[in-house]
């Protein structure tokens, strides 16, 4: 008997709109903990990181739809410390992107390293929802159908 924890192939019903709703669903969520939670120093230092890297790992499912769940993990996990590693780099056109809402959302102002496990903690959860969660709900849809 084989014990798979994690499959390599994508789910067979990897649907775009799903992953465009999970995308915009997360992006919000971000928003919101950083609006109405930013008092709050654990949600203000490390959830926000951890829904970003959630929702490339969506984007990115949305946009390859044939990847497999480890290709999709490490394409997400290269691009956000990419990202991360990038706020080491300051020079003043970047800089004057960083300093606009969107550009300090997507790029980040300076590195820290607890970043990196927010993003590694964002992708294992998409890694689980796609793998574990996201079947179920394919499975209990088809026997109500």
């Amino acid at each position: 008997m084989k014990l798979v924890i994690m499959p390599t192939e994508p789910p067979a019903n990897r649907n775009r709109l799903v992953y465009a709703l999970l995308v915009v669903c997360t992006l919000l969520t971000g928003l919101a903990s950083r609006h109405f939670f930013s008092d709050v120093p654990f949600i203000k230092s490390y959830v926000g990181d951890a829904l970003w890297a959630l929702m490339v790992y969506f984007g990115l499912a949305f946009l390859f739809t044939t990847w497999s769940v480890n290709r999709l993990a490490l394409a997400t996990l290269v691009f956000s410390f990419g990202i991360e590693i990038s706020q080491l780099y300051h020079a003043p056109w970047i800089d004057s992107i960083r300093a606009t809402h969107l550009g300090g959302l997507v790029l980040g102002f300076a590195f820290v390293w607890s970043d990196l496990l927010c993003y590694s903690v964002g992708v294992l959860l998409g890694v689980a929802i796609e793998v574990y969660i996201l079947p179920i709900q394919f499975r209990l849809a088809r026997k109500s159908g």
